[in-house]
């Protein structure tokens, strides 16, 4: 299946900044009132086994698991009720940050680019076919850094639901076939270091590992 190489073809990577109410709660902001977008460049993709590169001069890399949606057909101005048509798969993923370049970045008014965007910033998983996940909405995602649980959220608890997101971004960026939608991250983020395991995972379905360097 094409789809299951989309790292290798996706033109783009949208992420979702703060969907979850208590990880902007843990970050200090209030909820947005709309979704806040932006994004990293299709040589951030990392496979599952990878070493997640420590930025130059980065002195504090975060970790941030989401639930990944990987776009199916090409789409544009999409309705929120036909969503899902446009739905390829999904893949368990990382957004890594370097928080320390992007608390920099935020006091001058400077955009986050490598921040967030740098090389190996977005591990992901194996590809799972949308019909392989009845409910997207209802999903354990997790994180464990050196076998220990980081991070352990639930979809259903999204500010801003999927077949939503898929809307909204339509409407400025035509989504293309492989590109991927990072959908936010729950609470519980935290700095990793050199020789660092992170495994990340969507309940029993789906899991991934990598190591810090």
């Amino acid at each position: 299946m094409r789809l299951a190489r989309f790292t290798e073809f996706g033109k783009k990577i949208i992420c979702v900044g703060r969907n979850y109410a208590l990880h902007a709660k843990e970050m200090g902001h209030d909820l947005s009132s709309k979704p806040i977008i932006f994004l990293k460049p299709p040589t951030a993709y990392l496979p599952d086994g990878g070493v997640i590169k420590v930025p130059t001069g980065c002195k504090e890399l975060h970790h941030e698991v989401e639930l990944g949606v990987i776009i199916g057909r090409k789409g544009s101005a999409i309705k929120e009720n036909e969503a899902s048509d446009f739905i390829g798969g999904y893949v368990i993923a990382l957004d890594m940050t370097a928080r320390d370049f992007q608390g920099e970045a935020k006091k001058r008014g400077e955009p986050w680019s490598i921040a967030k965007g740098f090389d190996t910033s977005c591990p992901v998983g194996s590809f799972i076919p949308k019909e392989s996940i009845a409910n997207p909405e209802s999903l354990k995602i997790w994180l464990k850094v050196n076998g220990k649980v980081r991070q352990e959220g639930n979809t259903s608890d999204m500010i801003y639901k999927i077949p939503f997101l898929i809307s909204y971004v339509s409407q400025y960026f035509t989504l293309e076939t492989g590109d991927l939608i990072l959908t936010g991250t729950p609470d519980g983020v935290s700095a990793v270091k050199d020789g660092d395991q992170i495994e990340i995972g969507i309940n029993d379905l789906s899991k991934a590992s990598f190591t810090i360097a």
